[in-house]
């Protein structure tokens, strides 16, 4: 197959488009901004209108900007964020719970009896995070009409009228039986779910209709969770390196092979793709707030935008004994304590501007440098490098943080928007059966490599310090 194709990421603070060429590269891009609500009680929502508008939006930017026909369209989604909607004429029933909100931590703890064997069935711990609690709490206190799913099947119905879902993202849910990666009736009971219409967890490189919501019709042939897109244009394709990508929160996440990895580390076995019929799995751990974290000091006047960090932190030359744990939408991934709530200590009359960023970065790079050394647990082996993309890559200083805490090299990305481009090589694939993975995603080079600067010695008594605020945390 010859011809670009379109790339749709849908994510949580804005969409972002890409017209791929496999030969040319990048020829047009889109942005689309969308605003969620974030509540008291951990409460987060979005308009689903809104969702759907940034597609088109910046899917019609991406296109006029090339200014040529595209083969195909691929779409990653937000993963863990679901609705309810009525599947006769698309038309949202409730507003869309947004994967960090908290809501359904009744509905966990009312399952807490299962915990072991849910996590056994599905590979993921019981947390609100999932989109499973989610899904029963709209049941229970919302509505009992149309279909409640997550938010891909939703943007895909309104796109092409198809009822589906892929396999990725329906591994998010807490509903999927791991091993087969079909629906879980057992998993289904439990949540009070078994009588639902879901949508059948397709491969995540098919075609599943088409779409004329961009101008001409387009074959949609790639949908996938948009880590797991991210996974893939990263070319982690085997065990051995892991990728992180930092966007609104920081995901990191290693490829474990054709078997799912149930560890004992606290980090999530799920579904990395399925292809052709079949299923690759990876180990997934997450930090709720890396970039909103950014943006909280940006909204507390600290820094005036995200590119302040390196000349904000860059002006002193340490954290001057403040740490700073940035669990401000709860701890994720290996403590799972998504109820607790951040904290900010060490701080003097002389901290400064720069010591609280120089704080923040520590307390991000800490975090996923935790989840390294857990996937290097569940995989019996070191994490020897680092794979990074996202937002926050563009900081030189959290980057060199993340490669001195984790003590190993950190490759960023020449690639900007890993995602967008893992759902073109997915797209790509539907399109055209003839492709093999390899030939499907773009050249991988690093923009950027960044090697430890501290010693060894240095980095564990950083870390401690961590691991003490945490464990206050964890005691309070």
């Amino acid at each position: 197959m010859t011809g670009p194709v379109l790339a749709v990421d849908q994510g949580t603070s804005g969409t972002k488009a890409l017209v791929v060429c496999p030969e040319r590269g990048v020829l047009g891009s889109g942005f689309a901004e969308v605003r969620p609500r974030y509540l008291p009680g951990g409460l987060v929502e979005a308009d689903p209108a809104d969702l759907y508008d940034s597609v088109v939006d910046a899917g019609r930017q991406a296109l006029a900007e090339a200014g040529e026909d595209v083969v195909a369209l691929g779409l990653a989604n937000q993963g863990e964020t679901v609705l309810a909607w009525d599947p006769a004429d698309g038309r949202p029933l409730t507003d869309a719970l947004v994967w960090q909100d908290r809501r359904a931590e009744t509905v966990c703890t009312e399952l807490a009896g299962h915990a072991e064997e849910l996590r056994e069935l599905t590979g993921l711990p019981l947390d609100p995070y999932f989109a499973a609690p989610k899904m029963a709490w709209i049941r229970r206190h919302l509505t009992r009409e149309g279909v409640v799913t997550t938010s891909d099947a939703w943007l895909v119905h309104r796109l092409t009228g198809a009822f589906a879902t892929d396999a990725a993202t329906a591994g998010r849910t807490q509903l999927l039986d791991l091993d087969g990666a079909q629906w879980s009736p057992r998993a289904l009971e439990m949540y009070g779910l078994a009588d639902e219409r879901l949508p059948h967890p397709a491969d995540n490189a098919q075609h599943i209709g088409t779409t004329t919501a961009f101008g001409r019709e387009i074959p949609l042939t790639g949908l996938i969770v948009d880590q797991q897109a991210a996974l893939l244009a990263q070319r982690v394709t085997a065990p051995g390196t892991a990728k992180c990508t930092y966007g609104t929160g920081a995901f990191l996440l290693a490829h474990t092979g054709d078997r799912p990895r149930r560890g004992t580390s606290g980090l999530v076995s799920c579904v990395a793709w399925r292809l052709a019929g079949a299923t690759s799995y990876c180990l997934d751990g997450q930090v709720y707030t890396a970039a909103s974290a950014v943006r909280w000091l940006r909204d507390l006047g600290v820094i005036s935008c995200a590119a302040d960090l390196d000349p904000v932190g860059g002006a002193v030359p340490d954290s001057g004994g403040v740490t700073f744990v940035p669990a401000l939408a709860g701890l994720g991934a290996p403590w799972w304590r998504g109820d607790l709530r951040g904290s900010l200590t060490g701080l003097g009359l002389d901290t400064g501007p720069g010591h609280l960023v120089r704080a923040l970065c520590d307390g991000i790079a800490a975090q996923v440098a935790e989840l390294a050394d857990a996937a290097a647990a569940d995989l019996g082996g070191p994490v020897d490098t680092l794979r990074v993309d996202g937002g926050l890559t563009r900081s030189a200083l959290l980057m060199q943080t993340q490669a001195d805490l984790l003590q190993r090299p950190v490759e960023v990305s020449a690639l900007p928007d890993a995602t967008a481009l893992g759902a073109a090589a997915l797209a790509r694939l539907g399109a055209d059966r003839t492709l093999g993975v390899g030939q499907a995603l773009p050249d991988w080079k690093p923009a950027a490599v960044y090697e430890p600067r501290i010693t060894a010695d240095q980095a564990a008594e950083r870390r401690a310090g961590f691991r003490a605020a945490v464990a206050a945390l964890l005691g309070s």
